[in-house]
């Protein structure tokens, strides 16, 4: 039997517990229990059968060098050498379910004879290289398999330092594998040449994570991861991944063509520095300043000159040199470039048209104002008048409708003065019809004489 002195004991204590209980209610260690708001497990649910492990065998080449300096960034693919065979082992991502294109680094695949692509539910494919470019160290390849799943590719251009991304791959060969981190860094570039801008994660990604997908809280692709910084390969924390956009941009072109059409203005620029921005006495502290154009580029066609100050392409912002050559980066051939600059302390704008790097294309610029609807190009030589040689702007379309039109300026015409002033290239003609007033008077060469015609 129980004492009665300590039977009160216990209901003393019983109801002090009690009191307690009530002052302070035990529910908030409810709000540790994982949900769906708490857990990343119901948006990796959708996003693991996207992902795939790579497994390259070769014999040609050498396989990546992942032994490079600690302090330089390693590209890490998990790599054993059996010689004279090279085995890697990478990750990968699925990006078309239709044609079953998987999206890699093109360090993983580039030596190999052999790739083997293993899917989240174990199945496993031969696959054959669709295209690769070494400057984005990116590469597509195809597997002949049905019921894939692809990855959705995201806005990374809306990345900002804090947001949470999760990277997933198949680190030294284990097996698929997710890390969670935060975006530790943006527009990173210097880090070993090709076009860079990347986003820069502290996500845990070690040797094995090539090509794999770094992923936004939504699911959706925001990066490739690419590579690190570490000592001898291990991960401490600085890793870095291709940006989706740049990434998107070279896939449907690997995909179209099997390589990448690289569009180029033609211009060597530098930073802007606080100095600089002192010099050419101008408020602003980004962009990049134009110190040499070489000649029929689109830069030349499109009258841009030394000294101008690039702060935007197509409305995107130029941070700095490095920035300016990953936005072109994105750009496709024959797509429109609006180059926003300073000139002389004032805000300009010039839009010329792009192509192929390399092809045998001419510049082609859209004209604006008075010109707008107006496509212009180089023109080539034509014999005028006593057989003296004709240049200038020759017009490509004139729009329906449109000013210009309406003046009677029509396709095939040279455009050789403005204003009464000699033009020797499109970019000149435009240059000089935007800082005219209505009207505008066109000196134009047609079926062998020139006329003059006036645009208000």
């Amino acid at each position: 039997m129980i004492p009665a002195g300590f039977r009160n004991f216990l209901a003393a204590a019983w109801l002090a517990l009690a009191t307690a209980s009530t002052a302070y209610p035990v529910k908030a260690a409810s709000s540790f229990v994982p949900t769906s708001q708490t857990s990343l497990a119901p948006m990796l649910e959708r996003v693991l059968p996207t992902v795939v492990s790579i497994t390259v065998h070769g014999r040609n080449g050498s396989p990546p060098d992942i032994n490079a300096p600690d302090s330089l960034p390693q590209q890490f693919s998990a790599l054993a050498n059996e010689a004279p065979q090279v085995q890697a082992a990478g990750s990968g991502v699925i990006v078309d379910v239709a044609n079953g294109y998987v999206l890699t680094n093109n360090h993983v695949v580039q030596n190999g004879d052999e790739i083997t692509v293993t899917l989240n539910d174990g199945r496993s494919f031969q696959a054959q290289p669709v295209g690769n470019d070494a400057e984005t160290d990116l590469a597509v390849i195809k597997i002949p398999a049905d019921d894939l799943t692809a990855l959705p590719f995201g806005d990374s251009s809306h990345l900002r330092v804090g947001d949470y991304v999760v990277a997933i791959g198949n680190p030294f060969g284990l097996g698929q594998t997710a890390t969670m981190g935060i975006v530790s860094a943006l527009g990173r570039s210097g880090l070993g040449g090709g076009y860079e801008n990347l986003i820069q994660t502290d996500a845990s990604i070690n040797p094995g994570n090539s090509g794999g997908p770094l992923v936004g809280l939504d699911g959706n692709l925001v990066g490739i991861n690419s590579a690190i910084i570490g000592p001898s390969g291990g991960n401490v924390g600085i890793g870095f991944a291709i940006p989706a956009a740049l990434a998107k941009q070279v896939t449907e072109q690997l995909i179209a063509y099997g390589k990448v059409r690289r569009v180029q203005l033609g211009v060597v620029v530098q930073d802007l520095t606080a100095d600089l921005a002192k010099a050419f006495r101008i408020d602003i502290r980004s962009g990049a300043v134009v110190n040499q154009i070489f000649s029929g580029s689109v830069a030349e066609g499109a009258g841009v000159r030394v000294g101008d100050i690039i702060t935007a392409v197509n409305d995107a912002s130029v941070e700095n040199a490095a920035g300016l050559k990953s936005i072109m980066s994105t750009m496709s051939p024959d797509a429109l470039a609006k180059l926003s600059m300073i000139r002389h302390g004032s805000p300009t704008t010039i839009t010329a048209k792009l192509f192929a790097e390399g092809s045998a294309g001419v510049t082609q610029i859209e004209g604006s104002g008075l010109l707008e609807s107006v496509v212009l190009s180089d023109v080539e030589t034509i014999t005028g008048v006593g057989n003296k040689k004709v240049d200038g702007a020759l017009v490509l379309t004139v729009g329906a409708g449109s000013v210009a039109g309406d003046a009677g300026l029509a396709a095939g015409d040279v455009i050789l003065t403005v204003n009464q002033q000699i033009v020797h290239s499109p970019g000149q003609a435009l240059e000089l019809a935007q800082r005219s007033p209505a009207p505008l008077l066109l000196g134009v060469y047609r079926d062998g004489g020139m006329y003059f015609l006036t645009i208000q």
